[in-house]
């Protein structure tokens, strides 16, 4: 059964542009990526807070737009909240197929100077994105190489040592000196995420299920 989410939004207080139009914003529920701007009327936004799914109003062809569709990339709404003017839409989404742009890549934002590039998520994504290509494409001068190349007896004996350097961080209450352990203890847990070939968005699915 689809989540009702009518009460997000009072839609007698958005402020619909001159066409009646307001701009909304799908955003990534796990990992914050912006994945694409369109535009809502009310018909489309209430069609939205009642499905839980993504509507929009497509200015070219004048009609109801139901994301995903034809395509099957639908949007689950997760959370859904208005600005401090009333005149923008943030939707945190879950992307079905991973894919938001018609052009096939996952976000519409992946134009960049005169290339594409993917737009960045949160700094844990973009870490373990450099993690992954390391693991894909070794250089014997990286550290990185080196752990994936120690396999998990190198690997896991250095989050063994991280582990214990948060322990002993935390005893002696400095923050900084916490910071810089626990940092460590992510960058090698991740090292070792990506050898076994797991994706770091199963474990942000787990960690948003914790919030419970």
């Amino acid at each position: 059964m689809a989540a009702d989410f009518t009460d997000g939004i009072p839609l007698d207080r958005i402020r619909f542009n001159d066409q009646g139009l307001v701009p909304a914003i799908a955003q990534d529920y796990l990992d914050g990526t912006v994945l694409m701007m369109a535009w809502m009327n009310r018909e489309s936004l209430a069609k939205t807070l009642a499905t839980g799914e993504g509507w929009y109003w497509s200015r070219s062809r004048q009609e109801l737009w139901h994301k995903g569709a034809t395509s099957g990339h639908l949007q689950r709404l997760k959370s859904i909240r208005y600005d401090c003017d009333s005149d923008a839409i943030l939707m945190a989404i879950e992307q079905v197929g991973d894919v938001a742009c018609h052009t096939g890549e996952r976000s519409c934002f992946h134009q960049i100077g005169e290339g594409k590039q993917a737009p960045g998520a949160n700094t844990l994504s973009e870490l373990y994105d450099v993690i992954c290509d390391r693991r894909d494409h070794p250089n014997p001068e990286s550290y990185t190489c080196k752990l994936f190349a120690g396999g998990d007896n190198k690997i896991l004996k250095k989050i063994g040592e991280e582990a214990a350097e948060v322990v002993m961080a935390c005893k002696d209450d400095d923050p900084d000196q916490i910071a810089g352990e626990a940092a460590d203890l992510l960058y090698h847990t991740l090292v070792a995420i990506a050898h076994h070939n797991v994706p770091l968005r199963d474990v942000l699915r787990k960690l948003h299920e914790r919030r419970r």
